[in-house]
Formats: C-alpha cells, sequence, structure tokens
C-alpha cells in the first residue's frame, strides 16, 4: 500500500529492512541508507529547517512511494523502471561491492524519482515554489554523509583502495556525485514539468533509459585496474549481509521510536 504519511514511509522501510535482514536479502542495504535519510527529513520538519513542512513531507512521501512501489513490483515478479531493475539485479550478486549497492539505489531513487517525485509535487504551481526546500535535502544528506562513510570504512576495510583510480573520469563508480545527482535531478524537474500525456511519459523513458545506462556502469565497471581494485576490496569485504544491514540501519531503536509517534 502507498504511504501517506512520512511516519508509514518511515515504518514500511522498517518493514523492508527487518525482513532483509532476517533472510539476508541485500535489499535491505539501500533501504537502511534510505531509512537513515528519510528519519531526518522527518526531524528537519519538525525542527522548522524547510521553507514549507507540510509541502516537504508531501515531496517525501511521494518520493519514497515510488521506491517502496519498485520493491513491491520486483518482489511480486513485475518489471519496475529500467534504472530501478539493474540496482535489484546488483542485489542479488554476492560479487558488488556495499558501495556499489547503495550507489545504485542512489542512482535509479535521485536521477529519476527525485525529479517525478518535484514535479509531482508542484502540480499546478510553479516548481520554482520548491526549489528551497528541494536544495535543503543537500544539507541533511550532507550531515550523515560523515557517518555513513564510517561505516562503510568498516564494512569495507579497503574501501580507500579506490583512489588509486580518482584520476579514471570514465568510470561512474569513481565520480558519482550526490550534489551532482541532485542537480540533474533538478534539471530533468525541470523538464519535465508542464508534459502532459504522452510528451510525460516520453520523457521518463527516456530519462530511465540514460539513468539505466548510468546504472550498468556502475554495477559492471570498465576498466582493468578499476575490476581489480573491486575484486580486491570485495576480498576483505564483510560477507554477513544481517551483519552488514544492522551496521547501515545502527541506533534502531532510537529510529523506532520515532517511527511509532501519530501522524
Amino acid at each position: 500500500m502507498a504511504a501517506h504519511t512520512i511516519n508509514e514511509v518511515i515504518q514500511q522501510l522498517e518493514e523492508i529492512i527487518n525482513s532483509a535482514s532476517d533472510t539476508g536479502d541485500r535489499i535491505g542495504y539501500f533501504a537502511a541508507l534510505y531509512h537513515k535519510v528519510t528519519v531526518r527529513v522527518k526531524e528537519g520538519i519538525s525542527n522548522n529547517e524547510f521553507e514549507n513542512g507540510s509541502r516537504m513531507e508531501k515531496l517525501d512521501v511521494i518520493f519514497a512511494n515510488r521506491y517502496l512501489e519498485a520493491v513491491t513490483q520486483y518482489k511480486n515478479g513485475q518489471r519496475p523502471t529500467g534504472s530501478w531493475a539493474i540496482a535489484f539485479e546488483g542485489t542479488k550478486r554476492s560479487s558488488v561491492l556495499v558501495l556499489q549497492q547503495l550507489l545504485l539505489g542512489m542512482n535509479a531513487h535521485i536521477n529519476l524519482d527525485l525529479g517525478i517525485a518535484a514535479v509531482e509535487v508542484a502540480g499546478n504551481q510553479d516548481i520554482q515554489l520548491t526549489r528551497k526546500d528541494f536544495n535543503a535535502i543537500n544539507n541533511i544528506l550532507g550531515s550523515l554523509t560523515g557517518e555513513v562513510i564510517t561505516e562503510i570504512n568498516r564494512i569495507s576495510p579497503f574501501m580507500s583502495l579506490l583512489g588509486l583510480n580518482a584520476n579514471n573520469d570514465q568510470s561512474i563508480l569513481i565520480q558519482f556525485s550526490i550534489t551532482n545527482a541532485r542537480d540533474g535531478a533538478w534539471s530533468f524537474a525541470e523538464e519535465l514539468y508542464g508534459k502532459k500525456g504522452a510528451d510525460y511519459t516520453a520523457c521518463i523513458t527516456a530519462r530511465d533509459t540514460s539513468i539505466r545506462k548510468l546504472a550498468e556502469g556502475l554495477l559492471r565497471p570498465a576498466g582493468k585496474l578499476i575490476q581489480f581494485t573491486v575484486w580486491i576490496i570485495h576480498l576483505f569485504e564483510w560477507k554477513n549481509p544481517r551483519r552488514i544491514i544492522e551496521t547501515l540501519y545502527k541506533s534502531k531503536k532510537t529510529y523506532i521510536r520515532v517511527s511509532v509517534q501519530p501522524a
């Protein structure tokens, strides 16, 4: 069922995480990261950090529902968008790094879903009215970056070896940037805004095709040096999905306490 409030989003994310932890499903990696971000957005709304708290919650819910729908489609054997299909493919391959799986989720959700959500929340109003709150999410991601990097470095002790490929500007695995992804999402939203019917659908389809290609680059990075580096990192990376999910989802009791507050 689609979520209607941010509390319902958090609850559904917790259900995905708990199920994935119990079954050892790597789909829980991105869900755990996304849960962390969503809880922080909820706190930001409560603390009046956004220009329009109710609009931000609406944006968060519409945005999250695209991910929740993709998960449901995948689990039911249906076909989600191409970018999400590649991301979910990655969860079935034990050789794919935790970092790759997180980036695959961010690629699909930010580069495709976020622009669509921004257009839907704007409705018939000028989409520029949502820009300030849209940009405020960057601050939330920035506040969590250090914590997430620390967790990934625990899970993947040799992750710093990717620095050997720092000058590889052809690899999306090396060059992926959340800030650039969000800037691209806004540009896509501006392009999509105002389109109707077949033009609206065609614009989304074209965007999904482009983002799927980026996903393929994240899942299967080209170049012998980077492939060897990924192999070395994977060799020493944790192999237990449940342990990884629990590490990405630390402070679980605090989050659950937040999620059961009245809407």
